[in-house]
């Protein structure tokens, strides 16, 4: 038979399967990209939604819930808890505060904070947001029996758990490395002026000589 003859594959097809690790999953098959896909899914549909029914992005809806389901916050544990850096936070705040959704006063304990809370509209778009909200809960858990409900539950809190501590190791072996660098530049730093002290001296000792 010529090599002509053997069937070739697709160039489409090759680029379509994923390359395998030798002995490790594709990306697509880690735990962590398939949970992506998912909160991808989901938020595209609440943004869709929030979008729609009270044009609000999906920052701004968690803004709101964020602040309508608890006391007034500062600005730094509202983006803590939002899982924004400040600099974000910032922004999403200030335009739902000129838009009059959000109230922004003098924390008595401290004058130079300020404490965020809802107005009487913000109060208001976030009891239909948390409605809205609660119905598409409703509708997922729909698809899951109880038993599903109760193990999916475990699992989010397993998974969590560990994520905190890979955070946690994460941390503390970048803590480590950055020490271990500084003690490098400052050894190397000691031996260059041990070097340059010992030339300085060796010339200091030539120039006596030749005197």
């Amino acid at each position: 038979m010529r090599r002509n003859d053997f069937p070739m594959r697709s160039t489409a097809a090759q680029a379509a399967k994923p390359a395998r690790a030798a002995g490790g999953a594709t990306i697509r098959e880690l735990l962590s990209f398939r949970l992506h896909v998912v909160a991808n899914l989901l938020s595209r549909g609440a943004a869709l939604r929030y979008k729609r029914e009270f044009g609000v992005s999906l920052m701004e809806w968690r803004t709101l819930a964020l602040l309508g389901g608890g006391a007034p916050m500062s600005l730094n544990e509202l983006a803590k808890l939002a899982g924004l850096d400040k600099s974000q936070m910032s922004r999403v705040v200030a335009g739902l505060t000129a838009r009059s959704l959000i109230l922004r006063e003098v924390d008595e304990s401290d004058a130079r904070g300020v404490q965020l809370s809802l107005s009487a509209a913000g109060r208001k778009i976030y009891a239909g947001l948390i409605e809205a909200a609660n119905q598409r809960n409703d509708a997922f858990l729909a698809a899951l029996d109880k038993d599903e409900q109760r193990v999916l539950a475990s699992v989010f809190d397993k998974l969590a758990g560990a994520a905190r501590e890979f955070i946690h190791a994460e941390n503390a072996a970048g803590k480590g490395a950055s020490k271990r660098a500084g003690g490098a530049v400052r050894n190397t730093k000691v031996r260059a002026e041990a070097g340059a002290s010992g030339g300085n001296t060796g010339s200091t000792k030539t120039k006596r000589s030749g005197s």
